[in-house]
């Protein structure tokens, strides 16, 4: 009878179920980072982050940075072309395909400035595009529009339910002189039939 006693009563490990999934954790987090990215050998981008996840769990890969982000976009020689910030970036690696989230600010050293809430960059199709409000600034002209879509470099862009259009010196000429204004390849009207609309995609 003791030794049966003894039998029922032995410790007992409890154990419980894992807080998270083993999918949804970060392989890898890195803090302070500032890292160069290079493409078959070529240097292509600089990025800055307090905070890099990168999750290759989940299906599709990722890079999250949920502290916000800032890049440095490079030509073949090396020259920044442009930056790109936000407040909250993903990289999904195996689409090529970045979606940057919140206050997401361009610049490129043409004087572009490009603002929206949403943006995303797919380096597969070397395009940026938006469905969200957009406001593009140029030197000679402003642009607003509910859907943006571009070349990577932004030398051949269109926005579309333009919001409004118009160069910059004509809100302060008194005169009707004509000038010839400077080449401008920006398009400020719907895409034309046949042509084919990227798909917006949904990600967390």
């Amino acid at each position: 009878m003791v030794l049966s006693f003894i039998a029922c009563n032995s410790p007992k490990e409890h154990t419980a179920p894992a807080i998270y999934a083993r999918d949804s954790v970060a392989m890898m987090t890195s803090y302070g980072v500032n890292t160069l990215i290079s493409d078959s050998g070529v240097m292509k981008y600089r990025i800055v982050a307090e905070r890099w996840e990168v999750n290759e769990n989940v299906n599709p890969k990722r890079w999250i940075f949920r502290r916000g982000i800032f890049l440095e976009q490079f030509d073949e020689k090396f020259h920044v072309e442009a930056y790109i910030q936000a407040d909250t970036g993903y990289c999904f690696t195996d689409q090529n395909l970045w979606h940057l989230i919140g206050n997401v600010r361009v610049r490129t050293v043409d004087g572009l400035k490009y603002n929206s809430e949403e943006l995303y960059w797919d380096q597969s199709r070397h395009e940026l595009y938006s469905y969200r409000f957009s406001r593009l600034i140029t030197p000679e002209r402003e642009m607003q529009g509910s859907y943006f879509r571009s070349n990577e470099k932004l030398t051949s862009y269109f926005i579309t339910n333009s919001k409004g259009s118009f160069m910059k010196n004509d809100m302060f000429k008194e005169d009707t002189t004509t000038q010839k204004a400077p080449t401008d390849t920006s398009v400020v009207a719907p895409p034309k039939r046949g042509m084919t609309m990227p798909h917006r995609k949904t990600h967390p």
